[in-house]
């Protein structure tokens, strides 16, 4: 009789153990991690980064906000990296791995960055003085785009997320 209730007993457990690891198996990530890769010209261009979700919040001016550098992405810096020397927006950059970083303003254009010290976490350690490239570019009104998205087009790319476009000339 104890036998038949300790296997009861576990065969609950496990029934539950597999109901709650399968729930949060179908469950989305909060960021899911995402990358891009496009050609530009004769550039191979790859962005990685995390995709967070609008979930209803106030991104820009709120959770992001203006006049502080954001890591365009979620949990680790975003990355850009070019197999070739490019112009970004008219400015050389030359071809290696890169942090990724905005600085979102309520008005005008927005600072974009190209950071050396590709491999960080967020903007927590971001240094100025490791900055390859910042170029300046107005941001665009933009179709709702609930989860952070690049896109890469054959004239440079561009960093999509809730009603904003940021597009990034490259030549």
């Amino acid at each position: 009789m104890k036998a038949v209730f300790q296997l009861k007993a576990f065969s609950v457990i496990l029934v539950a153990f597999l109901l709650s690891t399968t729930a949060m198996a179908q469950q989305k990530p909060a960021s899911p991690h995402k990358g891009v890769k496009g050609k530009v010209g004769a550039a191979t261009i790859t962005i990685r980064y995390g995709s967070p979700y609008v979930k209803g919040r106030k991104i820009w001016g709120g959770l992001e906000p203006y006049g502080k550098v954001y890591r365009a992405g979620a949990d680790s810096a975003t990355t850009f990296t070019t197999d070739k020397d490019i112009m970004v927006e008219g400015k050389a950059l030359k071809a290696g791995k890169y942090a990724f970083f905005v600085i979102p303003m309520e008005k005008g254009p927005w600072t974009v960055i190209f950071n050396r010290t590709a491999e960080q976490w967020g903007a927590f350690k971001y240094d100025q003085a490791q900055d390859a490239l910042r170029v300046m570019v107005t941001p665009k009104t933009h179709a709702m785009t609930e989860s952070l998205t690049y896109v890469i087009t054959p004239k440079g790319f561009s960093m999509n997320w809730d009603k904003i476009s940021i597009p990034v000339s490259i030549k």
